[in-house]
């Protein structure tokens, strides 16, 4: 028989890249940007204390892709959402305790210069070094993680992830923290101009501090998911 009991639950794994923040060595040096994904701590039973993905149950009069924006807007005002796409449904019938929930998961993708309104139980963790999570969002983070790597590769994603305008060192940083593995930015500027995933703006970057040549300025030709090379993989280097 149909259990009567079951509800569905819509959660965001919501990415930005982001600069690191810590100790610096040298000091020259400057951290490295991070993936980093949003989660709020849970301020009650069961688990409380534990981070979570934000996200809530699904109204009777919504369907998900509604009920996941409405309740990124009432919870984290997260705003500037560039991307937002359905990733899989956890339906394991001892997921989380008492009835049964099945949870629909999204992709959420913010850009670096955003920096979005949270309240004071929500802030972003770097996916390297996640906090003890409540019931299975850990898994939900890895699996989103892997479709973000895989769609970095074959698709022009990283515009959601990118500012509007940004030099290739930039861009270098948000893939690399994305992917996980470096970037080399002239063969990456090469692959994604052959694709027709960037374009150069025709102006310059202003010169920093320590002076050196104005860099060149891109973006990305579009602002909306389109696959470019269904086959394509961007691996770490070699050895």
């Amino acid at each position: 028989m149909p259990n009567g009991s079951t509800a569905h639950e819509a959660l965001a794994v919501v990415f930005q890249v982001q600069q690191a923040t810590g100790q610096v060595k040298g000091a020259h040096q400057t951290a490295k940007p991070q993936l980093n994904v949003l989660l709020w701590q849970r301020a009650q039973h069961p688990q409380r204390g534990a981070w979570a993905l934000p996200g809530g149950l699904l109204r009777n009069d919504e369907d998900l892709i509604t009920s996941v924006r409405r309740q990124l807007a009432e919870k984290v005002d997260v705003q500037e959402l560039t991307h937002l796409e359905q990733l899989a449904v956890f339906s394991d019938p001892h997921r989380v305790p008492g009835a049964r929930m099945i949870a629909s998961t999204f992709l959420g993708l913010v850009p670096s210069p955003a920096t979005p309104e949270l309240p004071p139980d929500t802030c972003w963790h770097p996916v390297s070094s996640l906090p003890p999570m409540a019931f299975d969002h850990g898994p939900m983070v890895t699996h989103a993680r892997a479709r973000l790597v895989a769609k970095m590769s074959y698709t022009n994603i990283g515009f959601a992830l990118a500012p509007k305008e940004f030099a290739l060192s930039t861009l270098r940083d948000i893939y690399s923290a994305a992917l996980g593995h470096p970037v080399d930015a002239t063969n990456l500027q090469r692959v994604l101009a052959r694709r027709g995933v960037i374009t150069q703006t025709g102006t310059i970057a202003q010169s920093g501090r320590s002076g050196g040549r104005p860099a060149a300025l891109y973006h990305f030709t579009d602002s909306r998911l389109r696959v470019t090379d269904e086959f394509a993989a961007l691996r770490p280097p070699g050895p």
